[in-house]
């Protein structure tokens, strides 16, 4: 499965989420550390879904840019 994330940049650190699962989240001091973490968040997220007997949604999000003219 490929999970669409949103990594931003907070005062002191890095946060990430993932439209697709809500409330999965992570922070790290660093880009890499983010997304290593945002990695071991989904994985939890996925397995806590399957231990409740839950569904694991699709992934829909989509990830584009927009470019605007100065």
């Amino acid at each position: 499965m490929r999970f669409a994330i949103v990594i931003e940049k907070a005062a002191g650190n890095y946060s990430a989420y993932v439209p697709d699962l809500p409330g999965c989240i992570a922070t790290g001091h660093t880009e890499a550390e983010v997304e290593q973490e945002i990695r071991d968040a989904i994985a939890f997220h996925l397995k806590g879904l399957q231990a409740d007997g839950l569904p694991i949604p699709e992934p829909a999000s989509r990830v584009d840019y927009v470019e605007l003219s100065p």
